[in-house]
């Protein structure tokens, strides 16, 4: 029997799991989607914490194509797995296929876990409980009690952290979107959320002029777009605004180990820095948790991710 799953399952394998998955011991019962997915670090993250929590199960990537999550849910419900974990780009697709939707989830406006139970298909957003976490255990500070600003603020994730941030009362929030009409929007929306209002919730333009003038008022910088994952991709904020004061917090990473363009502004300017692979562990985490009525064995989940990225 094989108990080494490709790299990345098809979508086409949901169809005909008996034949492509359940010949696998021990048996795949979590798995994550997203398009593209071979990237995912996950699997290494959260196989060694079924086996350290005594399961008898393993965790896999499926390849699921945009317009296709609702079908995939379906199968994986059929052929008899847990829960998965959803990213880029489906997770708006996976709030409107669950049969149940967290109140947090809504608020946040994203699924990107799901519980596959009894009672049907639950969605929940780990993206914002997190960010609390990660921004707690990498800087000593809580995310309610800092001036925030989110750069790329609209997309999926950085809506969740935006309006995450309303939720706990950071006094100052700043919106940076490429498209600005959809930061005035996440605005409007934030602005009439119940316990939002001790958050002053402001736009920014995306540009250096803008982002010099605000950064002074900020304590916290958070890039929650893809900028930094790859080799020439410009700094998303202007290096000579940012103080050994600053702290800045990366949603991406870079796997071979290089810093991210954030990161080199960090380093550059002496300023507290966490990329994102303490979120990613704190995201698997919280999801284990609402799979499993138990506490996640993150120092496991840690030293597996550490291992996966070779550091």
């Amino acid at each position: 029997m094989n108990s080494v799953p490709p790299a990345v399952f098809p979508f086409e394998a949901l169809a005909n799991w008996p034949v492509h998955g359940t010949a696998l011991t021990p048996p795949a019962r979590l798995a994550v989607i997203g398009d593209p997915i071979a990237h995912s670090k996950s699997p290494q993250m959260h196989n060694p914490a079924l086996l350290a929590a005594g399961m008898d199960a393993q965790y896999v990537r499926v390849q699921v194509p945009v317009g296709k999550v609702a079908e995939a849910l379906e199968g994986f419900k059929a052929a008899g797995f847990w829960g998965i974990n959803v990213t880029i780009p489906h997770k708006f697709e996976a709030l409107a296929a669950v049969d149940w939707v967290d109140p947090l989830a809504q608020t946040l406006g994203a699924v990107n876990t799901v519980a596959i139970t009894p009672d049907g298909l639950k969605g929940y957003n780990s993206d914002g409980p997190g960010f609390l976490r990660s921004v707690e255990e990498g800087f000593g500070k809580k995310a309610g009690d800092l001036r925030v600003l989110i750069l790329g603020a609209a997309g999926g994730a950085g809506r969740a952290l935006a309006v995450q941030c309303a939720l706990v009362g950071t006094p100052k929030l700043f919106l940076a979107n490429r498209t600005a009409s959809k930061a005035e929007q996440l605005l409007t929306e934030i602005q009439s959320l119940p316990g939002a209002e001790k958050t002053q919730v402001h736009c920014v333009g995306w540009d250096d002029e803008s982002l010099a003038a605000v950064i002074p008022e900020v304590d916290l910088v958070v890039n929650a777009s893809p900028l930094g994952m790859k080799d020439g991709d410009a700094a998303p904020v202007p290096t000579d605004a940012v103080t050994p004061q600053h702290l800045l917090f990366d949603m991406v990473y870079r796997a071979d180990g290089a810093l991210t363009s954030l990161g080199i502004v960090a380093r550059d300017s002496g300023a507290s820095y966490v990329d994102g692979r303490l979120l990613l562990l704190h995201q698997g985490a919280i999801s284990f948790e609402h799979w499993f009525p138990q506490p996640a064995p993150v120092e496991v989940m840690r030293r597996g991710l550490q291992s996966a990225l070779g550091r």
